[in-house]
């Protein structure tokens, strides 16, 4: 085990940007997530054209000195733990890079400050300035059975694009041109919209027929909606109970409301115990001298 650590600089720092049990780390949180609503708000100004002509310059003045402070914030992030990498290649280290850019790739490609809404995705970081755990355990319960799900979903939507070649391959022969089936994926594309129950309406079969068949596809549409979120809901169920049946067996660490957000600054995991001295995947010391 790693001793513990001595307070420098970057410590600090550290403790300012990825903790949110601290007074500093949650008002660093807090301000983060209104700055990146604002910058979000900003965006969606600029593209009403009597708001840009209007205060065109005040809304670009205010993204640059968002994009600026998010920039040094990237950096920070960066340089604050002993892996950069760790950070650079995590899912929040990718969303920040993203959500800096634009602006600067607007010098070179015109109409990438549209890219910057991609900041919303930053305002998952809510989670920890709430401290709302639970919710993130929930998450990770609904990503298992997502991916439990993936072979039994991905099965059935073979099925079902079968069903819509099949479909319609025979409403082209039902109807042909003369009602707009004028080929077979038209045709094909007409049974997806009409199975979905999206219904756009560009196009119609006119024989007793093809309508027949028509009705029997938006019938099987509402089913086949219904499967793929009956086969999660089952995954995620059956998550539950398994969770549920460790009763008295489940360690202290598998509840969410003993953790906390303390990151590590060795391996940038988050979430720990309150009492946790060492991070519990790399084993380097949470705590300072």
């Amino acid at each position: 085990m790693a001793k513990l650590k001595k307070h420098t600089k970057r410590s600090k720092i550290h403790e300012v940007i990825y903790e949110a049990d601290t007074p500093a780390g949650k008002l660093f949180d807090v301000v983060l997530l209104i700055l990146i609503v604002l910058s979000i708000i900003l965006v969606m100004l600029e593209s009403v054209n009597s708001l840009q002509a209007k205060y065109g310059q005040l809304f670009t003045i205010a993204e640059w000195v968002i994009t600026i402070f998010f920039t040094f914030e990237y950096i920070a992030r960066v340089i604050s733990i002993k892996k950069p990498f760790k950070y650079i290649f995590s899912f929040y280290g990718i969303i920040d890079l993203i959500s800096t850019i634009p602006l600067y790739l607007a010098f070179f490609f015109t109409g990438t400050n549209a890219l910057l809404t991609v900041r919303a995705l930053r305002l998952l970081r809510v989670f920890r300035v709430l401290k709302v755990t639970r919710y993130i355990s929930e998450a990770d319960k609904l990503g298992v059975a997502l991916r439990q799900s993936w072979t039994k979903i991905s099965v059935f939507l073979f099925a079902v694009i079968i069903v819509c070649i099949i479909s319609g391959t025979l409403m082209y022969i039902i109807e042909g041109e003369a009602s707009g089936f004028k080929d077979i994926p038209t045709s094909i594309y007409w049974c997806i919209v009409t199975l979905t129950t999206v219904g756009y309406g560009d196009i119609a079969p006119v024989s007793a027929l093809g309508q027949f068949l028509a009705a029997l596809i938006m019938i099987m549409g509402y089913g086949i909606i219904a499967v793929p979120t009956g086969i999660v809901s089952a995954e995620y169920s059956r998550g539950t109970e398994d969770g549920t049946s460790k009763g008295n067996n489940a360690t202290s660490s598998d509840n969410p409301f003993d953790l906390n957000t303390q990151s590590c600054v060795n391996c940038n995991h988050p979430y720990h115990k309150d009492d946790a001295k060492y991070c519990h995947q790399c084993g380097y010391a949470l705590h300072y001298e």
